[in-house]
């Protein structure tokens, strides 16, 4: 059992959601918001620094805005569905983005690789979880 599905079912007032597509998005986020930072960091050490830029800052982009989803998620008191779906619109578009720069780069940097993999499986929970918004 992962710390999201104990806090989650230890809320006084329960999931505004389905918990599954819920407790995976968090997840997803927790790890792609890591990922993502670690790949940034891993670009800055590369010897062709110059030709990430571009890369650095998608994977930063992109790991701020999955932090702040995750959090934004697991806040059920009061929850405005509205919001949650900005977040996860938004979160969902900064994947693509970045799991697609890093694509560019996966041949040449495993960390590259590594990433667009988290960010794939974060913009298929983030679409998961609109779903069960819209449900």
């Amino acid at each position: 059992m992962t710390y999201a599905k104990q806090m989650l079912e230890a809320h006084p007032r329960g999931a505004a959601v389905q918990t599954g597509p819920l407790i995976e998005c968090i997840e997803a986020c927790l790890d792609c918001a890591q990922s993502c930072t670690a790949c940034a960091d891993a670009c800055l050490g590369e010897a062709d620094v110059h030709s990430l830029v571009h890369c650095i800052r998608t994977c930063l982009d992109c790991a701020d805005i999955c932090a702040t989803t995750e959090r934004v998620l697991s806040r059920q008191t009061e929850f405005e569905a509205d919001v949650a779906r900005g977040v996860l619109q938004a979160c969902a578009q900064a994947c693509r983005t970045c799991g697609a720069e890093c694509e560019r780069h996966a041949a040449h940097h495993q960390h590259c690789r590594v990433c667009a993999e988290a960010c794939l499986r974060c913009e298929g929970a983030c679409t998961s979880a609109l779903s069960a918004l819209a449900a």
